[in-house]
């Protein structure tokens, strides 16, 4: 840790930076500003900047000098004693991170989607060389996540993890939740607002919690998660009327990323809109906030609760792992964790009650035909809403919520209701999220 002894003995620690987006920008603004003022807390020095266009007008200002399309400016630079990753993606960033921990350096990364699919190779490679590789900002941009998982928390047994880790689609679905606003109208705000992307498919359907439940899930169970096993849906298919009909059975609709595990039945990880009982703190969290809430056996239930994107609360993050290996703290590499026995368990296992929406011909004997058909794939119903007769149509909007069932028997009974004649459209299938300890 010689940059650590550095920072120590009152010198700062050279700095290199891969990426110069919204968020590096904030990072870079923040070492230059602390260390132009002299900041005894902040001993940090920006040494280098790898960029893809050097000629790209920026959100801070950099000494032309340290600026360099090459990565080797800030991997192969002996005054950089820590590379920080803000480039995103897998490639190149794997070979950038895999290539600084070889050559020494520790690195902090907010990039899930590569701690997603290769971390665990990252990992192995960080303890394998003996510097550090730290994450914090990958998951929940400001919210300490991570470091609880990785320090505060390993007396536990983590049995559940379950959080609202993607502000654009929370951003959303909340203002369809208070405004009765339509989907495509709420996302093109939200596109205004810099919240989602021109291309949103990366958050609306669901692949930014899908890499970030993959980073907390092997963490907390040691067990490697692969994103092709986690099941995997986005909020496209959500309609303000589900919201209207939530409402009054007493839930909200939220997009969850969830990672739950037992040795009876395994680890089970997955990403879709979820009904939330309005009585718990999760149907609370609204706007770009974002939210994780972790069971552990001793510790019992956690709430972590803040602003989950945005460059400073990620460049917070960011730079809180940064200050941490610079001045020597905690968290040196360890030898990688030996995964516990967890099976990865199929989605079609998955037991909750569901929220099923569909548009029936209005005419005697529909409801029977469909609970003939969801009794003959063993679910019974709990409910039953009759919404919204159109009578030029003779149409109407039939909502059942089911008793719990496994999710397997609830797709062939949907396979079968789709064939119903008096069933002119199925609209939505949503699941009830359970909260056991729920008083």
């Amino acid at each position: 840790m010689a940059a650590g002894a550095r920072a120590a003995h009152g010198e700062s620690t050279g700095i290199g930076l891969l990426g110069l987006g919204v968020v590096g920008s904030a990072v870079a603004r923040a070492i230059i500003e602390r260390h132009r003022q002299g900041d005894p807390n902040f001993p940090l020095n920006l040494k280098s900047v790898v960029v893809r266009d050097p000629e790209k007008k920026r959100a801070v200002e950099l000494d032309r000098s340290i600026i360099s399309t090459d990565a080797e400016s800030v991997i192969a630079n002996p005054e950089v004693g820590i590379v920080v990753e803000l480039m995103g993606g897998e490639n190149p960033a794997f070979d950038y991170i895999s290539s600084s921990l070889k050559a020494g350096k520790p690195v902090v990364t907010a990039n899930k989607e590569v701690l997603s699919k290769r971390g665990g190779e990252l990992l192995s490679i960080a303890a394998e060389n003996g510097v550090q590789l730290f994450y914090e900002a990958s998951v929940g941009g400001g919210i300490p996540i991570i470091g609880p998982l990785m320090n505060d928390l390993t007396a536990n047994k983590i049995q559940s993890i379950r959080g609202i880790i993607n502000g654009t689609t929370n951003f959303i679905l909340s203002k369809m939740a208070h405004e009765g606003a339509d989907f495509n109208d709420v996302l093109a705000e939200a596109q205004s607002l810099g919240y989602a992307e021109s291309d949103p498919t990366a958050d609306i359907d669901g692949f930014d919690s899908l890499y970030k439940i993959s980073v907390l899930a092997r963490l907390a169970f040691h067990t490697e998660v692969p994103v092709d096993s986690i099941h995997q849906e986005g909020i496209r298919n959500v309609h303000a009327k589900d919201f209207r009909y939530a409402s009054e059975l007493g839930y909200t609709i939220k997009l969850l990323a969830v990672a739950q595990a037992s040795e009876e039945t395994g680890l089970l990880a997955r990403v879709h809109p979820a009904l939330i009982p309005l009585d718990v703190p999760m149907a609370s969290v609204n706007g770009a906030l974002n939210a994780v809430e972790v069971e552990g056996d001793l510790v019992g239930p956690l709430w972590f609760q803040g602003p989950g994107a945005g460059p400073e609360p990620t460049a917070s993050a960011v730079m809180g792992d940064v200050l941490r290996i610079a001045k020597g703290g905690p968290g040196a590499a360890k030898p990688v964790q030996t995964p516990a026995p967890f099976d990865i368990a199929p989605m079609g296992d998955h037991v909750c009650q569901f929220f099923l929406r569909v548009t029936v011909a209005d005419r005697p004997g529909v409801l029977a035909s469909i609970a003939k058909v969801l009794g003959d794939a063993d679910i019974s119903i709990d409910s039953v809403l009759q919404k919204d007769s159109d009578v030029e149509n003779q149409s109407a909007d039939l909502v059942i919520m089911t008793h719990p069932a496994q999710e397997a028997k609830m797709q062939d009974a949907v396979s079968s209701l789709r064939q119903l004649e008096a069933v002119v459209r199925l609209d939505s299938l949503l699941r009830v999220e359970t909260y056991p300890n729920r008083s």
